[in-house]
């Protein structure tokens, strides 16, 4: 641990803060946060947490939905322009049209998206738990939005429901390369690949295994397997070792980097949690009432 990480820690304990981190950030800030996760585990903590100030390491709308399950509590940053793409690959014009056009539709909305995208919503979901949350849902069309891949994955799963398909991706995993994947299964015949659903389908055809980032991590701690073919974002590699340091892990030599989780770092957390700056602002009050119900939808069907 470096002296940064050691003024960070107890900065934190004076200030009675948490520090939740986002498996995509940099590995020295997973190394000293109180809670490590994907958007899942992350927004079931942010709600049971004690701790008056939550600095949240990751993207934007995941601050965000930390602040509306946590209105009273004081929501940081370390760099509140720290976005995701695929957050806002949806229009209004999109959700009103599926509704006008199909009976029993349920709008369901990934959980990496804005507030106001949750807002037009029936239901938030993550990759962890969207086959569970859709298969609980009575509606039998569903508009599953931003992220295509992840809808066409969770519709694989759930052949009784009608799925209407919006064109969102994570510009990481979208382009992440099928032909790269298949020629390090060449390199390492015996590896297993691992694969987030965001990835695109022709990747996930070599997949033998398909998993949310907690869901691989899980996986590969649980294999007998000595070799993993990782298709997700890079930051993930120090959990897999964490979890199986006997283990080799290869990741695309095009590099799956997430430019914003990358722009938390330790001196931003510092001076974050120094200032009290980069508070994260709660959203409209309508907003948040409506986006507020999808979250604790997705946490109560989560739950069954």
């Amino acid at each position: 641990m470096n002296e940064l990480q050691e003024k960070i820690l107890a900065l934190k304990e004076e200030k009675g803060a948490a520090i939740l981190a986002h498996y995509y950030v940099p590995a020295e800030i997973q190394e000293i946060a109180d809670c490590v996760g994907d958007s899942f585990f992350l927004a079931k903590k942010a709600k049971s947490l004690p701790n008056e100030t939550l600095v949240f390491c990751g993207v934007n709308f995941m601050g965000e939905s930390a602040k509306m399950m946590n209105p009273e509590k004081t929501v940081l940053m370390p760099d509140l322009s720290a976005d995701c793409p695929m957050a806002h690959m949806v229009t209004k014009e999109t959700v009103d049209a599926a509704k006008a056009e199909y009976d029993d539709l349920a709008v369901v909305c990934y959980i990496n998206s804005t507030a106001e995208i949750k807002s037009w919503s029936d239901v938030c979901v993550t990759s962890a738990n969207a086959v569970k949350v859709v298969k609980e849902l009575p509606q039998k069309n569903i508009l599953f939005i931003p992220d295509r891949n992840l809808a066409h994955f969770v519709a694989s799963q759930c052949p009784d429901k009608n799925f209407i398909y919006n064109e969102g991706y994570c510009p990481r995993h979208e382009f992440m390369s099928a032909e790269e994947v298949a020629a390090l299964k060449e390199e390492h015949p015996d590896a297993l690949v691992l694969a987030h659903p965001e990835c695109n389908p022709a990747l996930l055809a070599y997949a033998d295994h398909i998993a949310s980032t907690s869901g691989i991590i899980n996986y590969a701690k649980d294999s007998d397997a000595k070799e993993f073919i990782i298709g997700t974002e890079i930051g993930v590699y120090y959990a897999l070792k964490q979890a199986r340091p006997d283990a080799s892990f290869y990741f695309t030599p095009t590099q799956p980097i997430c430019v914003n989780m990358k722009k938390n770092t330790l001196e931003k957390l510092y001076q974050v949690l120094s200032t009290g700056e980069n508070a994260v602002e709660m959203p409209a009050p309508e907003v948040v009432a409506q986006a507020t119900k999808t979250l604790d939808q997705m946490l109560e069907l989560a739950a069954k």
